[in-house]
């Protein structure tokens, strides 16, 4: 279990990298990617050094969230199980690994 806490945090880690860059065609930050060169590219740094500030569409912030949630239950099962007791909690991490199946890295065993 101790590779798939590692890998699940890996995921997350690169979820987390992900999420500046991801939001929905109906953000407002389109709007603001109409001037000329100069205000694009600052718009765009701002975008992806705090994309709360600039995208209103709400996407990144609620990617965060969800990847924030993942990562408190992947840290407690590893809390858990360093401290020799998991509850019967051993099917938790096969299930979140589950929607990350298709990337690299991801092992047959800890299918569900």
């Amino acid at each position: 279990m101790d590779d798939l806490v590692r890998w699940l945090g890996e995921q997350l880690d690169e979820d987390t990298r992900a999420a500046s860059s991801v939001h929905t065609l109906d953000c407002d930050i389109h709007a603001h990617l109409e001037g000329d060169a100069e205000s694009v590219r600052a718009t765009m740094a701002m975008f992806h050094q705090a994309p709360g500030l600039v995208c209103d569409c709400g996407v990144p912030a609620r990617m965060l969230r969800e990847i924030d949630g993942k990562r408190r239950i992947v840290d407690r099962y590893a809390w858990l199980r360093e401290h020799g007791d998991t509850g019967g909690t051993a099917w938790v991490l096969p299930l979140l690994a589950l929607s990350y199946a298709g990337r690299p890295g991801y092992r047959e065993e800890w299918r569900p």
